[in-house]
């Protein structure tokens, strides 16, 4: 009987995790994304789909700690100082969105008829959107390190403080539909707040003054596996802590994350729990799909799909507004109301609060649990139509600021074409010896951060030739092309050779191939972008290990001289010339080298060997 318990146990996590494979690739596959993914295949596998799982709530249960970890995760980015500075769109933004949502939505249910405590209720399950959802689009999208990721996570860090309050408005609302005199749970309300500060105090103290040396102390007493359990138990432990005490867990892994950002052993612990957070959060998506109940969706099809547009309209366009008056963008503003036009998974928390404290009836939160879920699953599918139907993101232009100038008659002796870190270093010589240099960049944020550093820095897009001409081209001695767009650098040198024959080039290459296109074009100078740095690195490394001076000049000579006679050879037979001047370290005996170094090294020579990658 236990092994057929196990069996079916162990067929569950194949239904599971084959459902998640499945749904995920495929939905990736067409453009919808995984979380919509997810959320089907839970369905299929649910107690209305194919019923191989019965109770998705165990499976909820376990699956939340998925999204715990998620938040831990943000956290570690979350540096004190960031956060800090983050206040006013926390407490600001997050307050006028949240607050507004939730004014409305309560309007509208109870013009619908619905009781006033239900509508609150109701609109305050839906207006705290999905963290997990949200980020998880953010992330595959590549947005959270933008500054409308930012605000969006302030927005979702404002919601999770919100929690608090929320849970004892419910419970006072209980308390007074059916007097009891504490919050619910057996202890007043100060008793809650009190507890709660306590907690928090408790986890600030631990991460300052303990985090540190006690993970200090496990890194060399214990293995990998040790440390990866503590790092777990961090987030457990503190997630469980603020939960018994009224917070959420959420709030919780978010704190500790947070207090661990500054940690020496933050990337450790990111790249520990990773493994976890990836497999739990597809999980969560899977048992929220089976929770949505298809008879409640059946029998109540009109209110649930009336509440759902009614709501997800509503709550969009509150978002819209409030984002243009916090002086968001256009397009901002629209893809935020796209993305948190929906509940999210507190609203299960919350209406089974509401539920045991007897404000609200089974029937009713059924119904909002579906309008909920129906949400969560139309987000990703209403952010890509936006994604389809907008038009693509205009590049901001000169036009757009009035702090920069374009280029237009100048006069430089040497003129540079791009101003990114390869090309700041490289004026830093020719300004030195009072070089008169004229820079041009197309990037206007570049362009304006470089006139903090004291740079004139000339708007202009170095592959149009009236663009040249504005920059003072004909004028120049020598134009450096340093922008890092090998494509883009290879029509530049075209249009220098063909319209400006007389001025000298020098070209910043990307890899070995784009020296070579370079040399081909005719350029007067060309480097590897990061053929020197390695070199001197090298020769450092030579250095700490006790090689005399004399023979790490010597070496690195000899790696440069090697480099030339290979570039040559390549200019005359193509990439897969030369090979036999490359090193390799394989044990295989080679032939003696130009120099003889302190260690031997393998030379390729074998003939039916695969080409060398372009980058060497």
């Amino acid at each position: 009987m236990a092994a057929e318990t196990a069996g079916m146990g162990l067929g569950h996590v194949a239904a599971l995790l084959g459902a998640g494979v499945v749904g995920v690739a495929v939905f990736r596959k067409i453009g919808l994304g995984s979380v919509l993914g997810y959320l089907v295949a839970g369905l299929a596998l649910g107690p209305f789909g194919l019923a191989l799982v019965k109770e998705p709530q165990t499976i909820l249960h376990v699956a939340e700690f998925g999204v715990v970890i998620f938040l831990f995760i943000i956290g570690l980015e979350m540096r004190p100082s960031r956060l800090w500075a983050m206040k006013g769109e926390i407490f600001g933004l997050g307050t006028a969105q949240v607050g507004l949502s939730c004014l409305a939505l309560t309007l509208i249910a109870m013009a619908a008829g619905v009781s006033a405590p239900v509508a609150f209720v109701g609109a305050m399950g839906f207006v705290m959107s999905s963290t997990a959802v949200i980020m998880q689009m953010l992330e595959e999208r590549g947005q959270l390190a933008s500054e409308a990721g930012r605000r969006a996570v302030s927005v979702l860090l404002f919601e999770d403080l919100a929690i608090v309050p929320l849970l004892a408005i419910v419970a006072v609302m209980g308390a007074q539909m059916a007097p009891v005199a504490d919050t619910g749970t057996g202890e007043p309300l100060w008793q809650v707040i009190v507890f709660a500060v306590a907690a928090v105090a408790g986890v600030l103290a631990f991460g300052r003054y303990l985090i540190n040396p006690v993970f200090g102390f496990l890194a060399r007493n214990g293995g990998r596996e040790v440390m990866t359990a503590s790092a777990l138990l961090v987030v457990a432990g503190t997630a469980w802590l603020l939960d018994t005490v009224g917070l959420s867990m959420a709030m919780g892994a978010f704190l500790a994350g947070v207090l661990l950002s500054d940690s020496t052993f933050r990337h450790q612990l990111e790249a520990d729990v990773e493994p976890f957070r990836a497999i739990l959060l597809g999980l969560f998506f899977l048992s929220v799909g089976m929770a949505l109940d298809l008879s409640v969706v059946a029998n109540d099809w009109k209110v649930v799909l009336a509440g759902l547009a009614a709501f997800m309209l509503a709550k969009a366009l509150v978002i819209y507004v409030v984002a243009r008056v916090f002086k968001a963008s256009n397009r901002e503003a629209i893809e935020r109301a796209a993305l948190f036009a929906q509940g999210g998974e507190f609203a299960f928390v919350l209406y089974s609060a509401a539920a045991t404290a007897g404000v609200i009836g089974a029937q009713a939160s059924a119904a909002l649990t579906a309008i909920v879920i129906l949400s969560m699953a139309l987000t990703p599918l209403t952010t890509l139509a936006l994604s389809r139907l907008m038009p693509p993101e205009k590049e901001r232009g000169i036009d757009d600021v009035d702090d920069v100038d374009a280029a237009s008659e100048l006069e430089g002796r040497v003129l540079i074409i791009g101003f990114g870190r390869f090309s700041q270093v490289v004026s830093q010589p020719l300004l030195a010896r009072g070089v008169d240099v004229s820079i041009i960049e197309k990037d206007i944020d570049m362009i304006q951060a470089a006139a903090t550093f004291g740079f004139k820095v000339y708007y202009g897009d170095g592959t149009r030739l009236d663009t040249l001409r504005a920059s003072g081209v004909t004028k120049a001695e020598a134009v450096l092309v340093c922008i890092d767009n090998a494509e883009a650098t290879d029509h530049i040198v075209q249009l220098l050779k063909h319209e400006f024959p007389n001025v000298k080039v020098y070209a910043r290459a990307f890899d070995r191939g784009a020296s070579i296109r370079l040399i081909q074009a005719g350029v007067d100078f060309e480097i590897r972008e990061t053929f020197e740095s390695a070199l001197a690195f090298g020769a450092q490394v030579l250095r700490e290990l006790d090689v005399p001076d004399v023979e790490i000049e010597e070496t690195i000579e000899e790696v440069r001289h090697r480099d030339r006679e290979r570039l040559t050879l390549q200019l005359a037979g193509g990439m897969t010339a030369g090979r036999s001047l490359m090193r390799g370290n394989m044990t295989t005996p080679t032939p003696a080298p130009y120099i003889k170094p302190e260690k031997e090294g393998r030379v390729i020579t074998t003939g039916d060997a695969p080409p060398a990658p372009e980058s060497l």
